[in-house]
C-alpha cells in the first residue's frame, strides 16, 4: 500500500513539473492550454513510465528466480542488445530520427527494438538448446549480449551520423510516451504478470533446488519455457518503448526482500510496484533536477541503484563461508 500510495504520489507530481521545472498546468490562464498539457503530454509520460518500470521489476523477479541469482537482471538474455542493434539497423537502412519523424518514426523504433529484443532471446535460446538447463541458458545469454553489442558498435563506427540519436536509446528516455505506448505497456505488463504469477509455486519450489522441485512434481521444462517467454515479453516491451534503463530491473527485487520475506507471489507482484515507483522517481528527477534541461533518466537510474547495491553492501557486508 506503501508503494502504491507513493506512486500515485509521483504521478501528480510528475504533472506539475514540465520542461521548464515546476510548472503546474493547473495554473496556466488558458484552461484549454492546461488541458492539454496534463492529458496529451504529462500524464501519459508518467503513466507509462511507472508500467516500464513495472515491466523491468517484474522482469527482474523472474529472472532471479529462474536463475536462483541475486545478480540476475531482465537483460542477461539478450533482450537488451538485441533491441539496441534492431534500433540501429534501422537508422542504417532507413535513416529515421524520433525527433523528425514524428509518431511513425516513433512507432517503427518501437517495432524495430521489440522484434531485436525478441530475437535476441530467440538466439540465445537456440545457443542454450532450449530452457533445460539454467547454466547454459545462463552462459549464452552473456555471451549474446556481448556479441550483439559488439555489432552495435560496429554499426556504429560505418555510421557515425546515428550516434546521436543511438545515445538518446542507449542512455533511455521516457520523452516519447503518448497513450498509444501506454496502451501497449499496459497489455504487456498484465499478460506477463498474471503468467509469472501463475508460475510463482514453481519458482518457490525452485528456491529449494531443481532436483526437490522435480521430486515435488514441478515440471521445471515447461515452466522454464513459460517464465522465459514472459520475461522476454515484459521486457522486449519496456525496451522498446524506454530504451536501455539500467539497475532497475536488478534493485527492485532486492528492495522488496529487503523490506519483507515474501513468497515469489507476492515477490513478483510488489516487484512490479517497486520497479515503477523507482523508475517514475527517476523521471521526475531527470525532468526536475537541472530545468530547464532534462537528464537521462537512464544514467539517473543506474546512480541511484548503484548507490542503493553500496549502501546494501555497507550494511550486509559479505562474509567468508567455510
Amino acid at each position: 500500500m506503501a508503494l502504491l500510495l507513493s506512486s500515485v504520489a509521483l504521478i501528480v507530481l510528475g504533472e506539475a513539473i514540465g520542461s521548464t521545472g515546476w510548472a503546474p498546468p493547473w495554473g496556466a490562464q488558458e484552461p484549454a492550454t492546461a488541458t492539454q498539457i496534463l492529458w496529451e503530454i504529462r500524464l501519459p509520460r508518467s503513466t507509462g513510465a511507472w508500467l516500464a518500470g513495472a515491466l523491468l521489476g517484474l522482469s527482474g523477479a523472474i529472472a532471479q528466480g529462474l536463475f536462483r541469482n541475486p545478480l540476475a537482471d531482465p537483460y542477461l538474455l539478450g533482450s537488451s542488445a538485441g533491441g539496441t542493434l534492431g534500433v540501429a539497423l534501422l537508422l542504417v537502412i532507413v535513416g529515421i530520427s524520433p525527433v523528425a519523424g514524428g509518431l511513425a518514426a516513433r512507432v517503427g523504433l518501437s517495432g524495430a527494438a521489440f522484434v531485436g529484443a525478441v530475437l535476441g532471446v530467440v538466439l540465445t535460446l537456440s545457443l542454450a538448446r532450449g530452457v533445460q538447463h539454467t547454466v547454459r541458458l545462463l552462459l549464452a545469454g552473456v555471451i549474446v549480449g556481448f556479441v550483439l553489442g559488439a555489432v552495435v558498435s560496429l554499426v556504429m563506427l560505418a555510421a557515425p551520423e546515428i550516434m546521436r540519436t543511438m545515445q538518446a536509446f542507449m542512455l533511455g528516455t521516457t520523452g516519447f510516451l503518448g497513450w498509444p505506448s501506454v496502451g501497449l505497456l499496459a497489455a504487456a505488463l498484465l499478460v506477463s504478470a498474471l503468467t509469472a504469477v501463475a508460475c510463482a509455486r514453481a519458482l518457490d519450489a525452485l528456491t529449494l533446488g531443481e532436483s526437490a522441485a522435480l521430486s515435488l512434481g514441478i515440471p521445471l521444462s515447461r515452466v522454464r519455457v513459460i517464465l522465459v517467454g514472459a520475461l522476454a515479453l515484459a521486457t522486449g516491451t519496456a525496451v522498446a518503448q524506454t530504451g536501455m534503463i539500467a539497475f532497475v530491473g536488478l534493485i527492485a527485487p532486492h528492495l522488496v526482500r529487503h523490506l519483507c520475506r515474501p513468497t515469489h507471489t507476492a515477490l513478483l507482484c510488489l516487484s512490479a510496484v517497486a520497479g515503477g515507483l523507482l523508475l517514475l522517481a527517476a523521471d521526475v528527477a531527470a525532468r526536475g533536477l537541472v530545468a530547464p534541461q532534462e537528464l537521462p533518466v537512464g544514467v539517473l537510474t543506474a546512480v541511484l541503484g548503484g548507490g542503493y547495491l553500496l549502501w546494501l553492501m555497507h550494511r550486509q557486508p559479505v562474509r567468508d563461508q567455510a
